[in-house]
């Protein structure tokens, strides 16, 4: 059994620790004896295995997650756990999210479906860091370490509905962005939010609805307005500190929307969220084909043309190769 360990993943295993890499080569040891080692991670077709750091110099407790295939194991991502028993997080994971808490239940997922949605977003991110670390380090830097199981259950609970595995992936990757000099890494220099900015929004465009839904008992149906639905999941904000407009998903369709504070109405954008992802990661890979936004650098900072401050675009230049 051949086990890959991609080099975005070794990037990051430096990063986390020296003793991180060493830790990492135990694993895929040990994967190669047992390759079904690990728990369910709560994404169709990951397993997850939890590093005790004590074993190792130099290295903190580490969730591992890996897809097992018929020829070969791929390490999808890896990240620092938390200080309590990530063991049991997973498992009360894996069981909360087959048990009614109030919530209405989702049908079973195709389970081939959503591991290839799985590779998709991994493979999208890494592609993104990857040019990130390259030539934008302090957009790199700005970026959160990847949320626990435990708190996307907790937002799960808060927001009264499963994330879908799509989103449920990618803030395994990285729970959201700093930004670097105020601006985002997607395109608009717009800004993966974290958690605690997703479940602020929610309830604050929850709390619109509802106002609109005491005007509309008055409204001829026609007249009737929605600016919200309890699917829609705001993901990307207009800029690291302004979370006025952004993105949402809906989790009943898999399709992005934008959104306003100021209640206009919803547009779609008939985007999900692995081809707004693989759209980013292509404009950054091949800046010179890029179509809806020109990426470019001040100094170690991704900037995308279409947001940049005008007092600043004498120091913009194009990103190349």
């Amino acid at each position: 059994m051949n086990v890959e360990i991609p080099p975005d993943v070794r990037d990051i295993a430096v990063q986390l620790g020296a003793g991180v890499p060493y830790a990492l080569k135990a694993v895929a040891g040990q994967l190669v004896d047992d390759p079904d080692m690990g728990r369910p991670s709560g994404l169709p077709g990951i397993l997850t295995v939890t590093v005790d750091g004590d074993m190792f110099e130099e290295c903190p407790d580490l969730s591992v997650g890996y897809i097992r295939e018929p020829d070969r194991i791929r390490i999808r991502y890896l990240s620092a756990a938390p200080s309590t028993d990530t063991h049991d997080q997973h498992q009360e994971l894996g069981q909360e999210q087959g048990r009614e808490q109030g919530r209405e239940q989702d049908p079973p997922a195709d389970t081939a479906v959503a591991a290839i949605t799985v590779r998709e977003v991994a493979d999208a991110w890494h592609r993104i860091t990857r040019r990130l670390q390259r030539d934008a380090p302090d957009s790199c830097a700005a970026l959160r370490a990847g949320a626990s199981a435990a708190a996307i259950a907790a937002l799960e609970d808060d927001l009264g509905m499963r994330i879908p595995v799509e989103l449920h992936v990618l803030w395994l990757l990285t729970a959201g962005d700093g930004g670097a000099d105020g601006w985002g890494c997607l395109p608009g220099n717009r800004a993966l939010m974290t958690l605690d900015a997703v479940a602020a929004v929610y309830r604050l465009k929850m709390d619109s609805q509802a106002n609109q839904d005491t005007l509309n008992t008055d409204r001829p149906e026609e007249e009737r307005i929605t600016v919200w639905r309890p699917t829609w999941i705001p993901v990307v904000a207009h800029g690291p500190a302004d979370i006025t407009s952004g993105l949402y998903l809906d989790a009943a369709t898999g399709y992005l929307g934008r959104w306003s504070r100021y209640d206009e109405a919803p547009d779609d954008e008939l985007d999900t969220l692995v081809t707004y992802l693989e759209e980013a990661a292509d404009m950054l890979g091949a800046p010179a084909l890029a179509a809806r936004d020109k990426p470019g650098l001040i100094g170690g900072t991704l900037v995308w043309l279409s947001s940049i401050d005008p007092a600043r675009e004498d120091r913009w230049r194009p990103l190349t190769g």
